[in-house]
């Protein structure tokens, strides 16, 4: 099925050269017809698909969609809209991007496709560090075994540049310890945006990053 028209990608072409609310609000049906709606239709039938296997999530698209406004408060870049349209699908949705799920975003340039936990508290690194340092090899084989190592390649997240006094020995055996972010990222064509397989290559991803994203949630959301 085919959810979108090359209209979605050409909006947000026509919204890099004229980012402005006077814009924007003389093509907001522009912008309900060819983004909003159909990126709604195509997250019910992602979420659905999901729950042919995850039955635990209770989701709507309205809360997985995060705001085209751009935040401004603390940004040098004061233009007021997103160049991208984005979705957290997740037992959390866009409110908490510690929850593992499949993370969405279109853009004029490419398709990207991530999961894995971005945003952990102090806790929550806590459990998943000692998780790891009890059995360094478990996280190393899910991210090494295929769908998974050859979607998404590898684990990516920023280092702690001071470790916890427990750790500071087992990270040089262990550099997965000096983690404070676990995700991981694909990148494809934005023709996928408009192919009528759209929502089966999405669902590949999703069944390729699930058992990492189970891990980490068994860890940091028991």
């Amino acid at each position: 099925m085919t959810y979108f028209t090359q209209d979605f990608i050409q909006f947000f072409t026509d919204l890099a050269q004229n980012n402005q609310k006077e814009w924007f609000h003389a093509n907001k049906k522009r912008y309900e017809s060819s983004v909003k709606k159909p990126f709604e239709h195509f997250l019910t039938d992602l979420i659905h698909e999901i729950q042919k296997e995850e039955s635990s999530l209770e989701i709507q698209p309205k809360d997985c969609v995060l705001r085209i406004n751009r935040d401004l408060r603390f940004s040098k870049d004061k233009t007021p809209y997103n160049l991208h349209y984005s979705a957290v699908v997740s037992n959390a949705g866009r409110k908490d991007k510690s929850v593992p799920g499949i993370f969405l975003r279109f853009t004029p340039e490419e398709v990207g496709i991530m999961g894995g936990a971005y945003v952990l508290d102090k806790d929550q690194l806590q459990a998943l560090r000692t998780h790891i340092a009890q059995d360094p090899k478990k996280l190393e084989k899910l991210a090494s075994t295929e769908p998974f190592a050859s979607k998404f390649g590898e684990l990516k997240g920023d280092e702690s540049k001071r470790m916890p006094i427990e750790f500071q020995e087992q990270v040089k055996q262990i550099p997965l310890l000096s983690r404070k972010q676990f995700y991981f990222v694909a990148k494809r064509e934005t023709a996928l945006i408009t192919n009528e397989n759209l929502l089966t290559e999405m669902m590949d991803y999703w069944h390729a990053m699930r058992p990492i994203n189970r891990f980490l949630t068994q860890i940091i959301h028991p």
